[in-house]
């Protein structure tokens, strides 16, 4: 279920940020919406720990900032591959995506308070005599 919620989640960011950010657009229904969001968060797991590994000198002269460009070339990726796979999204370049990036990761913050924390369990705390 918090799989489903994650892509719900990024849906909805995805969707903000073709509506807040001119040169990001997607032409569709909600389904095709949350395919981009499913190869957008494969892409995000598989293919972003080897980019940071790769540019770690750099997001440790940049202090982390170029995590911002990191971002914004996933989302770059993101675009290529939604179009291989005939998902009507499209980044118009790197301005775009660095913005969309930045829109897309508030928004996911902001929707990802109101998740569940899978990690935390619930403990029935009884008063001791």
């Amino acid at each position: 279920m918090r799989f489903v919620m994650r892509i719900v989640v990024t849906a909805i960011a995805l969707w903000a940020a073709t509506r807040l950010v001119s040169g990001i657009t997607f032409h569709g229904n909600w389904l095709g919406l949350a395919g981009v969001a499913l190869v957008f968060g494969v892409l995000n797991s598989f293919v972003r720990p080897i980019l940071s590994f790769l540019a770690f000198p750099l997001l440790v002269v940049t202090l982390g900032l170029f995590t911002f460009v990191l971002n914004a070339v996933m989302l770059l990726i993101t675009s290529a591959l939604a179009s291989t796979l005939g998902l009507d999204f499209h980044v118009a370049g790197f301005w775009p995506a660095f913005w969309g990036a930045i829109v897309i990761g508030i928004v996911s913050f902001l929707l990802s308070m109101f998740l569940p924390d899978g990690d935390r369990r619930t403990h029935d705390v009884r008063e001791v005599r």
